[in-house]
């Protein structure tokens, strides 16, 4: 092979290479600023696949990560409605429990709205799912009570946001 031939054929590998990272790169800069890429990025990087989907891929992922995140608020919800003595403060996190549990259920019916291609109905599911953690803040300051779920109900608010706009990207 010449050296020209080569060089040639090394360009078209770093081309091939870097487009199927460019999506992830591409899709989280449509996001805003340097902030914004990078809390994207990071978000993506729970799941290896993203580095090299394409964009559709990158929508069933972020329902995947963001289910999961659901999920593991759930298990937090159940360790503290357990060790919760006042009935109130237990029904507020029980409300906050059924609310994480509809949005697994949410995100579920999003990623088969964005494999089947009904993304009108992905996008309503996951408008759906971005107001859950605010519900659930509410309910716990009309009990009167800071709400022990802030940190997960900001992350997860936050991988709501991502899902729901990488999402939106799709319909363009």
């Amino acid at each position: 092979m010449k050296p020209s031939q080569a060089l040639s054929l090394l360009a078209l590998l770093m081309i091939l290479l870097s487009s199927s990272a460019s999506v992830l790169q591409d899709t989280c800069r449509r996001f805003g600023g340097p902030d914004t890429y990078d809390i994207c990025i990071e978000f993506f990087k729970a799941n290896k696949d993203s580095a090299t989907a394409d964009k559709h891929g990158l929508a069933i992922i972020a329902t995947g990560i963001a289910s999961a995140t659901a999920v593991d608020t759930r298990k937090r919800i159940a360790t503290l409605k357990a060790a919760e003595k006042d009935q109130m403060i237990q029904q507020v996190i029980a409300y906050c429990d059924n609310m994480y549990s509809r949005a697994v259920g949410l995100f579920d019916k999003a990623a088969k709205g964005i494999s089947s291609g009904k993304l009108g109905d992905a996008v309503t599911s996951l408008n759906s799912a971005l107001d859950i953690p605010q519900y659930c803040d509410d309910e716990f300051l009309k009990a009167g009570v800071k709400s022990p779920f802030d940190a997960e109900n900001f992350k997860f608010g936050v991988q709501c946001a991502i899902t729901l706009d990488v999402t939106k990207l799709l319909t363009m």
